[in-house]
């Protein structure tokens, strides 16, 4: 069990009049980072890297992006990703940005700060973490954003927001015992509200079934405006996270947001006809990422891939979508809103 121990720092998001932005509102940049861990990705590791790159260069279409490479990695990443993406070398040791990066919090007067969290690799499913969990703090400085930190265990993709003071986890991974598994429910929601300025927490059950990340919400549900959601769904039977889903969906369903609202839901089924390649093949449609007029969706090469997309200019009318192809990312158990943090821009 992991211990963690909150002591106050005396900040508050709300005292300091900062919010969390969602991430269908405006971003200053995208941050991104080089794959490394060989004992992930293996053989697929060239690939992944000609994946990362072409992730790169389709959000570069719309915002900047920024690709933190391992020192020593960023003349291969540059080549990669194209002139229009800037590469700037950091020490790494794995390439999930979104949760290894920070938070970015802002306020009505452009003010900004980073908050970092306490990073444990996952659980400690990963090691060595030592570099990724200064990541956050690395990031911010190359940002020129001041840091505030938490000593909460968080990945990034184990929170989303609706930009209006309503945050969504979910108990499987935060209440994990691997991560903040000696503080009660209680503690870890009044956390999240100081160090974000949200005022409403919704508690989804999660998956506990998930080896890696013990269900982020970034693999069961998006934000595409205040008061929708689009939620992983299925109403067959036979699929195998048909009662997790139905689990998720029906607390979602109970919910109300920070406005008092109910919650709309969009579903969107899994790619499951997608053949799997390794155990830990993340099969999400739900796992895009929202970038400056575009949603980035990804695809994995089977019928459902054009349904997706039309599912999504439905939810997005005033942005593209682009399905762009997985590839080997999904190998690592991750998706496109996996290997992104947005950097949200001042108001």
């Amino acid at each position: 069990m992991t211990t963690t121990n909150l002591a106050p720092t005396g900040f508050d998001a709300v005292s300091a009049g900062l919010r969390w932005p969602a991430e269908f509102e405006r971003h200053t940049r995208t941050w991104m980072a080089w794959p490394v861990r060989r004992a992930l990705w293996g053989e697929h590791l060239e690939s992944v890297c000609a994946d990362y790159g072409r992730l790169a260069r389709a959000i570069s279409q719309f915002e900047p992006v920024v690709m933190v490479a391992n020192p020593g990695d960023g003349a291969a990443a540059q080549a990669e990703c194209g002139a229009n993406v800037m590469v700037v070398e950091i020490p790494i040791d794995d390439s999930w940005t979104r949760d290894s990066g920070p938070t970015f919090i802002v306020g009505a007067r452009q003010e900004r700060k980073a908050v970092t969290w306490r990073f444990n690799g996952w659980g400690e499913s990963f090691v060595p973490f030592d570099k990724d969990a200064r990541l956050a703090a690395r990031i911010a400085e190359a940002a020129a954003v001041p840091v505030v930190a938490s000593q909460l265990v968080v990945e990034g993709g184990a929170i989303v927001t609706d930009g209006e003071g309503t945050l969504v986890t979910t108990e499987s991974c935060l209440l994990s015992p691997r991560r903040n598994g000696d503080l009660r429910k209680v503690e870890v929601e009044a956390e999240l509200k100081r160090m974000l300025g949200v005022s409403k927490v919704i508690w989804l059950p999660g998956d506990p079934s998930e080896a890696e990340t013990d269900g982020h919400i970034d693999g069961i549900m998006a934000f595409a405006r205040p008061g929708v959601v689009v939620l992983e769904s299925s109403s067959d039977r036979t699929h195998d996270r048909y009662e997790v889903l139905r689990e998720n969906r029906r607390a979602l369903e109970l919910a109300r947001d920070a406005a008092g609202r109910s919650i709309a839901i969009v579903p969107i089924p899994s790619a499951n006809d997608a053949v799997p390649v390794g155990n830990r093949y993340c099969r999400s449609y739900v796992n895009f990422y929202i970038a400056n007029g575009a949603v980035i969706a990804p695809a994995y090469g089977i019928p459902s891939d054009d349904g997706i997309a039309s599912l999504l200019q439905e939810v997005f009318p005033t942005r593209r979508v682009v399905m762009l192809p997985i590839g080997c990312i999904a190998v690592g158990g991750g998706g496109f809103h996996c290997v992104t943090q947005q950097e949200p821009a001042p108001p």
